[in-house]
């Protein structure tokens, strides 16, 4: 435990929903949900206005929709998040070579290491800094807590919330643990949180009280013993900077199970090129390819394959997940498929026995892939169409008419997501607010100006093109002599507000 406040840990406010609002003016002070937008999908963030409403994080989609009904629903922009993401950690790491992220929105920063910091003042000064040079780059607000541990930082950050500054002074970390909630503690989950208070413990004290031989004896020695230490506000857990990923996946649910085989293959096909894409991006390769299946009664399977060696090759990992899916049954229907890469590394070695292609001829296999698809659920429909009538359904042929129109509403969702960006020959750069019918709506804006218009376009028109997310500052401010000195533009706005102590 430290004498001086000197770690510090930052977390960006509702940070997807917040570069949302940052990047499209009309949706500014209102409520923003972000997540997957199908029947199952699950909120990822909701900005400050959708959580009055009741909306937070990992609530399914459609609870969301019914608390929130008149929010604006997005599709999330990983390329804008992760930019903004680079240069947030760029900063941090001009305070410290010692900088540990947790997520693209969340990390440690050991300022002792950095020589910014050794007591509270001169924390809380950094702290200060750190916040207004955050916005001037990249428009958005973040949280700051300092303490003498991490545990304490964290929780210091999540009680600034929202755009402000906690500094927990060393000394009154367990005065100020005493009355929280036991969920308050890393490693207290829900069932943990149950465990525990099963046992009539729900606040921190009651730990602290209870002792650690007791803590052990419910949770076992490892858990118990941590536990009891945290209660205590004792945590010499070090600011590490480099957090080594195990692996790299992707993964999506759908909301209408798949049951064409064809189809599941095709999807596996693409989950396979966005998962390289990622890793690709990590700078990483992996040589254990990992295929994940959850059927129609949530039974979930997982199958793998270890290649001869670590490949960043698209094709070499899609044929490899081909190959695994042979082994799965999905005759019942798939709602759920993902496909990962483990046993990472930092090199590639040449498969000599895979059958490598260039990116154009990956690339066009898929597209046959896809046609296939197409063709065979065309297929299917033209078949079903020539049958007798239903009488309780319709005509099959009317079936076959909805099922084709179903297809085409899927297709445009997936080429215009709502609230990706969107260049129009006339009009400019713009957003996508919905599409339907055949249609796409647009509004036609850029985070520095004001609201703009909305215009609708038939979904396969020329001038129309999905367009690179734009930054979400105009004018990005010189911070290169920060943290030594605090650029002039930006040394008259101090600190800000929402920055507190305690006790």
């Amino acid at each position: 435990m430290r004498a001086a406040p000197t770690i510090l840990h930052l977390d960006m406010d509702a940070f997807y929903a917040s570069a949302e609002q940052a990047a499209k003016p009309s949706l500014r002070g209102k409520p923003v949900v972000v997540g997957g937008l199908g029947m199952r999908g699950v909120v990822a963030t909701a900005s400050y206005e959708a959580r009055r409403l009741g909306v937070h994080s990992a609530m399914p989609m459609a609870q969301a929709r019914r608390l929130a009904p008149n929010a604006a629903y997005l599709v999330p922009r990983f390329a804008l998040y992760r930019t903004v993401s680079d240069q947030v950690m760029e900063l941090l790491g001009r305070l410290s070579p010692l900088v540990e992220p947790l997520s693209l929105d969340e990390a440690f920063v050991d300022l002792e290491a950095g020589g910014v910091a050794d007591d509270s003042a001169s924390a809380r000064a950094i702290g200060g800094q750190l916040r207004t040079v955050i916005r001037a780059v990249t428009g958005l607000s973040g949280s700051v807590g300092l303490a003498g541990s991490k545990m304490l930082a964290k929780i210091a950050s999540e009680e600034a919330k929202p755009d402000g500054l906690l500094l927990i002074e060393p000394g009154t970390e367990r005065e100020l643990l005493a009355p929280m909630s036991v969920r308050i503690l890393p490693g207290v989950g829900p069932a943990t949180g149950d465990h525990l208070r099963r046992a009539g413990m729900t606040l921190v004290s009651h730990l602290a009280e209870a002792g650690e031989a007791e803590l052990v004896r419910l949770l076992g020695k490892a858990h118990g013993v941590a536990l009891h230490r945290m209660a205590q506000g004792y945590d010499d857990r070090p600011v590490v900077a480099e957090r080594d990923a195990k692996s790299v996946s992707v993964e999506d649910t759908f909301d209408v199970d798949l049951h064409d085989r064809v189809r599941v293959r095709t999807e596996v096909e693409r989950l396979a090129g966005r998962c390289v894409q990622r890793l690709r991006g990590a700078g990483r390769s992996g040589r254990t390819v990992v295929l994940k299946v959850r059927r129609y009664d949530f039974s979930t399977l997982t199958r793998s394959e270890t290649l001869r060696g670590p490949t960043d090759d698209p094709t070499v990992v899609r044929e490899a997940a081909a190959r695994l899916l042979e082994a799965v049954d999905t005759t019942g229907g798939v709602r759920l498929l993902g496909v990962g890469v483990t046993g990472l590394a930092d090199f590639t070695q040449e498969d000599l026995f895979a059958q490598a292609a260039d990116a154009e001829h990956a690339a066009a296999e898929h597209a046959a892939a896809e046609n296939a698809a197409a063709e065979h659920a065309a297929g299917e429909s033209a078949d079903r169409a020539g049958g007798p009538a239903d009488a309780r359904d319709g005509t099959v042929a009317e079936r076959a008419v909805a099922e084709a129109r179903e297809s085409e509403e899927q297709l445009a969702a997936r080429r215009w997501p709502a609230g990706h960006d969107v260049r129009h020959d006339v009009h400019g750069h713009g957003w996508v607010q919905g599409s339907g019918v055949g249609r796409v709506t647009v509004r036609f804006e850029e985070p520095w100006t004001p609201p703009g218009r909305v215009r609708t376009f038939r979904i396969d028109d020329p001038q129309l093109q999905p367009a690179e997310p734009l930054r979400l500052v105009r004018d990005p401010v010189d911070y290169s002599s920060w943290p030594a000195s605090l650029p002039k533009s930006l040394s008259a706005a101090g600190p800000g507000e929402g920055e507190a102590s305690r006790p």
